[in-house]
C-alpha cells in the first residue's frame, strides 16, 4: 500500500536530534578531562582515517549556546546528548569534577531555555582511559565503576532531565572495540569481547538501579541498542541458522537479559567452544533485568547472511570487521553478504522497510514498552554550493523513507514517542574521521561555521507540523 500524501503523527511526539560528547565537544583538555579510550585510539597511528582525532572535533564546548539556538530555530523539541565520562570523573572513579558537571548543567539549562527537551545518554564509548588500563569492559569492576558514575550524574541533574539512557550500542562498545578492534580500544580478543558484553549489560542494570536511586518518580531510563535486522540469504536450514547464530550475537546478547532476564541457550550453546560463561555471577541477571521505562533502537541498514559453506560468489559485506579479527565470536561459519538497493557513503543499503521491522519486532519483544528511534540516518558527501547553501536531496529522500516507516508501524499498533536524527552536525565520525558527514547541519572543519542542509529545513518542517513535506519541497 502506498504512503497517503499527509502523514500524521502523535502530537506529543519528539522530533530531536542526537550526538555524542567525542564527536562533538573538542576541549578534551580542559575542566580536568582526562583521556578515553578513544583519546589514546585516535592518537594511535593508523587508527583513524588521515590521524583524525576528536581533539577539538566541532567546538561543541565552547559552541553550545549558538548549536541550541539552531537547534531551536529549526523548530526541534528534543536533542540527545552524551556525557563524557572523563570529563566528569576523570578517573573512572570518585567524586565528580564539578566543573565537568558544570558544562551540562548549562547544556541543559540552555536546552530548556528554549523549550527543547534534553536526553542524556551516560555511556557513548567514551571509556576513561584509566578503567581501560585496569582492563575495561572485560573486567567486573567497571561494571561497578559505571554504576557510580551514573549516581553522580544522576545526582546533578536528575532535577532537570526527564529521559536518561544508560548505554548506547554495547553491541559496538563490545564487539567492535575488543572483537575486531575496528573501534577503540582497538583489541581483538573474541573472548574478550563476551566478557565485555555480560559486563555492559551488568553496567547497565546496576547503572539504572544507581539512577532510579537519585531521580525523581517520573524519571525515564531506558537503554539504546542498535539491534541488528537480520535476513537470511534463503530458506535453506543452514542459511536460517546463519541468520539464527547472528542475532543472538547481535540482539539477543544484550535484549536477553535486559528484557528477559536470560541469555538464548543456543547464544551459550554455539559460544562455548570459547567461553564457559562463568563471568556471569549468580545475582548477575536479576541486577540487569531492571523494568525500563523505554527502549531506544538505532537503525540504519539490515543485514544479510548465509551460511559460509553454501554461499554464493558475489559482493559480500564485511559484517563490521576483517576476515582476520571478526567482531561475530563463535561465527566464523557465517557469510555476510551486500543487501540490493541504493547506498549511502558509508557503503550501507537504504532499506525503510528494516526500520518498521526492527520496530514491530520490539512491540512483541516488549508489548507495552514505549519506543524511540534514537539514531538513524545517513552520510552523504554533502558540499557547500556557490550560493552557500548546503543541498542535499538524497538525505531528505531518507528521511522521508524512514519516518514513513515509523508512522506505519504506529499505524500497525506501536507505541513509537520519538524519532532522534543522527547527527544534528557533521562530526569526527570514529574510525573514519571527518571523512563522513551525517549532519543534519553542515560543518567547515576548517572554520567550524554551521549551515544547515536542505534536510534541516526539511526536517524542521516536519516538527512543527507534525507531517511530512513532500520531498522535493525544499
Amino acid at each position: 500500500m502506498s504512503e497517503p500524501m499527509t502523514v500524521s503523527f502523535p502530537p506529543a511526539f519528539l522530533w530531536g536530534a542526537a550526538t555524542s560528547a567525542y564527536q562533538i565537544e573538542g576541549a578534551v583538555r580542559e575542566g580536568g578531562r582526562t583521556p578515553s579510550i578513544w583519546d589514546t585510539f585516535s592518537h594511535t597511528p593508523g587508527r583513524t582515517a588521515d590521524g583524525d582525532t576528536g581533539d577539538i572535533a566541532v567546538d561543541h564546548y565552547h559552541r553550545y549556546r549558538d548549536d541550541v539556538a539552531l537547534m531551536a530555530e529549526l523548530g526541534l523539541t528534543a536533542y540527545r546528548f552524551s556525557v563524557s565520562w572523563p570529563r566528569v570523573q576523570p578517573t573512572g572513579r570518585g567524586p565528580a569534577v564539578q566543573v565537568g558537571l558544570d558544562f551540562y548543567r548549562r547544556l541543559v539549562d540552555e536546552l530548556l531555555a528554549h523549550g527543547i527537551k534534553p536526553a542524556l545518554t551516560l555511556y557513548h564509548w567514551d571509556l576513561p582511559q584509566e578503567l581501560e588500563d585496569a582492563g575495561g569492559w572485560p573486567e567486573r569492576d567497571t561494571a561497578l565503576r559505571f554504576a557510580e558514575y551514573a549516581r553522580l550524574v544522576g545526582e546533578a541533574l536528575g532535577d532537570r532531565v526527564e529521559h536518561w539512557t544508560t548505554l548506547n550500542e554495547p553491541w559496538c562498545s563490545a564487539f567492535l572495540g575488543y572483537g575486531s578492534g575496528v573501534h577503540a580500544p582497538g583489541r581483538t580478543d573474541p573472548v574478550a569481547s563476551l566478557r565485555a558484553a555480560h559486563h555492559l549489560n551488568l553496567a547497565h542494570g546496576l547503572g539504572a538501579q544507581a539512577l532510579r536511586s537519585v531521580l525523581p518518580a517520573g524519571t525515564s531510563v531506558a537503554v539504546s541498542l542498535n539491534s541488528q535486522v537480520v535476513r537470511p540469504l534463503s530458506r535453506h536450514p543452514a542459511d536460517l541458522a546463519a541468520a539464527r547464530r547472528i542475532d543472538d550475537l547481535a540482539n539477543g546478547v544484550f535484549h536477553g537479559p535486559m528484557l528477559h532476564g536470560a541469555y538464548p541457550a543456543t547464544l551459550l550453546e554455539d559460544t562455548s567452544p570459547l567461553t564457559d560463561w562463568s563471568y556471569v555471577l549468580d545475582g548477575d541477571l536479576k541486577h540487569i533485568n531492571q523494568p525500563l521505562d523505554a527502549l531506544g533502537l538505532n537503525y540504519y541498514t539490515p543485514a544479510l547472511v548465509s551460511s559460509a559453506l553454501t554461499a554464493p560468489t558475489g559482493p559480500r559485506a564485511d559484517g563490521h570487521g576483517s576476515s582476520a579479527h571478526s567482531p561475530w565470536p563463535g561465527a566464523d561459519d557465517v557469510a555476510f553478504h551486500q543487501t540490493p538497493g541504493d547506498r549511502t557513503d558509508m557503503g550501507w543499503t537504504i532499506d525503510p522497510d528494516g526500520l518498521h521491522e526492527l520496530i514491530t519486532r520490539y512491540s512483541r519483544e516488549a508489548p507495552g514498552l514505549p519506543l524511540y528511534v534514537t539514531e538513524n540516518g545517513a552520510a552523504y558527501p554533502d558540499k557547500v554550493d556557490d550560493d552557500g547553501r548546503v543541498r542535499d536531496p538524497e538525505r531528505v529522500a531518507y528521511l522521508h523513507g524512514h519516518l514513513s516507516a515509523v508512522r506505519r508501524a504506529i499505524a500497525d499498533g506501536a507505541d513509537v514517542r520519538g524519532y532522534y536524527l543522527w547527527s544534528l552536525l557533521d562530526n569526527f565520525e570514529w574510525a573514519y574521521g571527518y571523512g563522513k558527514r551525517f549532519g543534519a547541519v553542515h560543518v567547515d572543519y576548517a572554520t567550524l561555521a554551521r549551515t544547515p542542509k536542505s534536510s534541516a529545513r526539511w526536517y524542521g518542517e516536519a516538527a512543527r507540523t507534525g507531517t511530512l513535506p513532500p520531498v522535493g519541497s525544499v
